[in-house]
């Protein structure tokens, strides 16, 4: 063992919070396509089935993005070995997004193979470029060991039919999580502490609200999309209240981004611990919430005055639940206020959708209560922010 890194200039720097590079964001760029392909494929899939293997391929999605993020807060993405590596693992994620739609069919292993490809290949490469760093040089040597048995089980699956394929690939998210949340205890090599992972949280949390962004941009994708194909005074109605719902959403997120950058720079010790629950475990169900409020919306504009059914409750009443559900869960684990707001929202738009479907209320209707609920938290937020200012960090760009 050296007495220090053997390629430091690979490293990131630690000056505070560390930038989202213009390697990163186009990395970024072959997620739009990624989350259309998910909306897509459960708009066209919206079943109980449908759901479950939209919420199995969201989470192999959602593996190769967040640890490509974690790389990126160690390595230097501007240095050419890191860039490089970067545009590879864009190109795998490039073709497991192509592979999406019939992940579950005929291209099953197509979509393994590219998984497993980008998660070892990524891995061996931070596990290379980061030799002599003391303690994430032992956490990458155990992490391969994992991803490696994680990989080899996701082709497994690729080769098997459904059911099977299904059952093994949910085994993947929950073999990897369980791995991530025991520090990837391997024997001989002991486990990895999260207080050693040397983590810059702002970071963290800036590239997690870009892919907010992405899975936003999705919804409007979708509506703008829809909204060209008739231009009347009803869909054009319909586009502004899905439009309404997507401002709402970003508003609950994005009123609090920057508390929750001060929150995670200013946890020191605990900054891998905490960023390993809100970013691995957490984000995920927020931009689940969003895919289905984007097919709500695509619902809605379609047909505004058809009575909603299940189906259209799950999305159009259901998508905004998850996605306050998601966030309610983020702001409990970083200690901020508004948890009580999101949790009674949840739970209100919850008990309306089986009235929703028993009064065979119109899906507009449907989406205005969602909204109006949704309004609701920002307003709670606005009150709480006035009666304890001093606990909120810092001010919000939209305060």
């Amino acid at each position: 063992m050296t007495g220090g890194p053997l390629h430091p200039q690979l490293l990131r720097p630690r000056r505070g919070v560390e930038r989202t590079t213009s390697t990163e964001l186009f990395f970024d760029l072959v997620y739009v396509f990624t989350i259309t392909q998910l909306s897509h494929y459960l708009a066209r899939n919206l079943s109980w089935q449908g759901i479950g293997r939209t919420a199995v391929l969201l989470g192999l999605v959602w593996l190769v993005w967040i640890y490509t993020v974690w790389a990126g807060n160690w390595l230097h993405p501007d240095r050419t070995p890191v860039r490089a590596t970067l545009l590879v693992v864009t190109l795998g994620s490039l073709l497991l997004a192509a592979a999406l739609p019939t992940a579950f069919g005929a291209n099953g292993l197509l979509f393994a193979a590219a998984y497993a490809a980008v998660q070892v290949g990524r891995t061996a490469f931070s596990m290379w470029a980061i030799r002599g760093e003391p303690w994430l040089g032992d956490s990458f040597r155990q992490c391969v060991v994992w991803i490696s048995g994680t990989s080899a089980l996701a082709i497994v699956g690729g080769l098997v039919d459904a059911p099977a394929r299904e059952l093994i690939w949910i085994a993947v998210i929950v073999v990897d999580s369980v791995g991530l949340a025991t520090g990837f205890p391997v024997p001989g090599m002991g486990r990895s502490t999260p207080e050693h992972w040397q983590v810059e949280g702002g970071h963290l949390a800036e590239r997690c609200q870009a892919f907010i962004l992405i899975a936003l941009g999705e919804s409007i994708l979708i509506t703008g999309g829809t909204l060209t194909q008739r231009l009347d005074r009803v869909t054009i109605a319909a586009f502004l209240l899905a439009f309404a719902g997507s401002v709402a959403l970003w508003w609950v997120y994005f009123d609090r981004a920057q508390a929750s950058i001060a929150a995670l720079a200013a946890a020191g010790a605990r900054a891998g611990r905490l960023s390993r629950l809100v970013f691995n475990y957490l984000h995920p169900v927020m931009v689940g919430g969003i895919v289905v409020t984007a097919v709500g919306d695509e619902r809605l504009l379609h047909d505004p005055g058809e009575p909603v059914g299940w189906p259209s409750a799950l999305v159009v009443l259901g998508g905004p639940a998850l996605f306050l559900a998601g966030h309610a869960a983020y702001q409990l684990a970083l200690g901020d206020a508004g948890v009580v707001a999101r949790v009674a929202a949840t739970l209100l738009l919850l008990a309306l959708s089986p009235a929703a479907v028993a009064l065979r209320a119109p899906i507009a209707l449907a989406a205005g209560v969602a909204l109006l609920i949704t309004v609701g938290v920002i307003v709670a937020d606005r009150g709480s922010a006035r009666r304890a200012p001093q606990s909120r960090g810092p001010r919000s760009p939209l305060r």
